[in-house]
């Protein structure tokens, strides 16, 4: 009795080592994803890791390597669509290469240099190995570029805002630069294809709902937006809304159609919004003045959230791939820290990589309409 109570006793490296015919630095290596294994040798370890049932201990490898294998993580915006499906996917690759993630949530707008850097010592005292930021503010793009760390770390942002990429360089020294990367999505890109199709359906006068500009993925696009616009000679009206909010949209909407109508002037025949919840708010003013979309005007929005395929006609909206985004993130850190090579990025701008953003076309995008 007991014997069969007693705890299987779990293999160690050495017996791994014995049944592979390799030596236990070379199990180590297999271990680590070192690229200083040949193929052959690592499928005979691996098999021989499978037949045993061995599990590495997470403190050997420390000692081992020198490194914890944990990255720290610091993420802004994690009440929205795009930042946590990003966080999920980083997640879910940084496990498959054997790390740990440590992850604090910040108020992306409020959070100050003193709480950045008190994070990112917290993060230290752990013996974290690299860090990973969300950064989707201007305010929190700037306090990861300023903290002092020792650590590759790796920003996931857009390309533009307040504050630029030239500028944030100069925040860190040469040593961070070089142990620095910037991954985000190609709004560029994608701007470009929406008024490509925009102008494609005979529309020439738009109008367009920018987001909050204290987020870079606000200003991005918006710029975005306006050299798209200009390039295919589009009328563009610019809404400037404070926040994301769909209320916010439908206000401002139900204002411009009283503004219009009061004045006389000529509708827009298409309307973009900077996300999907923006054009929520839109089409309900819209409906509500007895405005057929896409029949009066169309409808255009960003971000491709759940449901959008089901609404009212459904949504042509953009759909950025914020999973990949995650995935191009653990990569630069893997690449960082000499496990990983290069990351293909099919465009860069900036000293960004970025990850493609592509259009989904459905009804509420139409030719313009004939009164």
């Amino acid at each position: 009795m007991a014997g069969s109570a007693r705890r299987k006793k779990r293999p160690s490296m050495f017996e791994v080592a014995k049944m592979a015919g390799v030596s236990h630095q070379t199990v180590s290596r297999v271990i680590n994803h070192s690229q200083d294994v040949s193929d052959a040798t690592r499928a005979r370890v691996q098999s021989a890791i499978d037949a045993l049932g061995y599990r590495p201990s997470n403190s050997a490898r420390t000692l081992a390597s020198h490194r914890s294998r944990t990255i720290g993580l610091i993420a802004g915006g994690i009440h929205f669509f795009g930042p946590s499906s990003s966080i999920a996917s980083i997640e879910s690759l940084a496990r498959r290469h054997g790390f740990f993630m440590n992850v604090s949530m910040v108020h992306e707008a409020l959070c100050t240099q003193e709480e950045f850097d008190e994070l990112c010592r917290t993060f230290d005292e752990q013996n974290v190995d690299a860090f990973i930021f969300l950064t989707p503010t201007d305010v929190m793009f700037a306090d990861a570029c300023r903290a002092r760390l020792s650590q590759p770390r790796v920003l996931v942002t857009s390309t533009h805002g307040g504050l630029s990429m030239s500028q944030a360089g100069r925040l860190m020294d040469g040593a961070e630069r070089g142990c620095t990367a910037i991954v985000g999505i190609d709004q560029w890109g994608a701007m470009a294809e929406v008024a490509r199709l925009v102008a494609r359906f005979g529309h020439r006068s738009t109008l367009y709902f920018s987001g909050p500009l204290q987020w870079r993925d606000a200003s991005t696009r918006l710029a975005a937006w306006r050299k798209a616009t200009a390039a295919y000679s589009l009328d563009a009206q610019i809404v400037q809304c404070s926040s994301w909010d769909a209320s916010e949209a439908y206000a401002r909407m139900n204002h411009e159609l009283e503004h219009l109508g009061s004045a006389g002037a000529t509708r827009p025949t298409v309307v973009v919004t900077a996300n999907d919840a923006q054009a929520l708010g839109v089409a309900r003013a819209l409906r509500e003045h007895g405005l057929s979309i896409p029949g009066d005007i169309s409808l255009v929005g960003f971000d491709d959230m759940t449901g959008m395929d089901n609404m009212l006609p459904p949504l042509t909206t953009v759909r950025p791939d914020f999973e990949e985004l995650g995935t191009a993130a653990m990569r630069e850190t893997l690449r960082l820290l000499g496990e990983g090579g290069e990351t293909a990025f099919v465009t860069s701008a900036h000293g960004a990589g970025l990850i493609p953003a592509q259009v989904i076309q459905r009804r509420s995008l139409g030719p313009v309409p004939h009164f």
